[in-house]
Formats: C-alpha cells, structure tokens, sequence
C-alpha cells in the first residue's frame, strides 16, 4: 500500500469530506445523518473556529481519511479535547485511523498542553475500540440509548486518555 499522509484540511477538501461522510459504514459510525450536504464542509472548512483542527489522510492523493481535533474552550477545561473519525470505507483496516489518531494525539500532546484527551464509541464497534485502547484510551463508563442508529437505539462507551498517565 502507498504512504498515508497526513495534513491540514483545505477548502478544497469540502467535496471529498462530503463524499466520504455519504457512505454508509462511515456515518453508520458516528452522530452524523445521512445526505451530507457540501455547504456544509464548505462552511466548516472556511470559517474554522481556534480549537478546531481538521486532518486528512491521503493515499495517493486520494482523501481517504479525517480527524477533526477540537479542544475545549472553557477555561477551565482547556487541558481537554476530543475528536471525531471518519475513514473511506474502501481504507478501513489499512493504518488509516491509526496515522490520523497518531498526529492528532502528537499535535495534543507536544503543541497544544492538552493533556485529556476524551471520546464516545458505539459500544459495537470493536475495531475503533481497538484502535483507541492500543492509543493509551480505556473505558470510563457507558450510556445506554446514547443514540438512533438506523432505527435502532446504540450504546456508547466513553473513553479516555490522559497523556502521561
């Protein structure tokens, strides 16, 4: 397999976001609806507010991957972020979401003084479970009914890492 590489969103980026998001095993996965709108990664990546970070992951110069960092902006709560994940359905299981969590946990730890760094997984989805226990994440708790998912109320697991714990 090519390189992955991983950089910042760009404008130009907004129809590949799109694209990626309108597949099925990728918004399955997260809190997002079906029918993604271009407008809105247009919006989002022209007005990014401080304390959000959009990555991407190419292979090739295909965007096969994102990971948008946002950290806290409570005072008391800046030493805190969370992210959210997406990868192109064809890329799954090749490294992609582990690169992406790799930077964004590098920028965490090394260039923004955060040092908790939080998220909720569907509590079925043991590959990224997976992935997020072998970044130093464990499980704190759980929420039954979380969220719909395809008719379906899911559960969530909250997890954390504290970098240097």
């Amino acid at each position: 397999m090519s390189e992955i590489v991983i950089r910042h969103a760009e404008a130009r980026d907004a129809e590949a976001l799109q694209h990626l998001y309108a597949q099925v095993p990728v918004y399955s996965g997260t809190l997002r609806l079906p029918y993604p709108p271009a407008s809105l990664w247009e919006d989002r990546l022209a007005n990014q507010s401080p304390g959000r970070f959009a990555l991407v992951a190419c292979i090739d110069g295909k965007l096969v991957g994102n990971l948008t960092l946002m950290v806290e902006d409570i005072w008391r709560r800046r030493h805190v972020a969370s992210f959210g994940v997406g990868v192109d359905s064809g890329f799954q299981g090749r490294g992609v979401g582990s690169k992406l969590l790799e930077a964004a946990l590098e920028l965490c730890d090394k260039w923004l003084n955060v040092k908790r760094v939080e998220l909720t997984v569907y509590a079925d989805n043991e590959a990224a479970i997976g992935l997020y226990k072998k970044h130093g994440f464990s499980i704190e708790g759980r929420s039954p009914c979380y969220a719909m998912r395809d008719g379906e109320f899911v559960d969530t697991l909250h997890m954390g890492r504290i970098h240097g714990v």
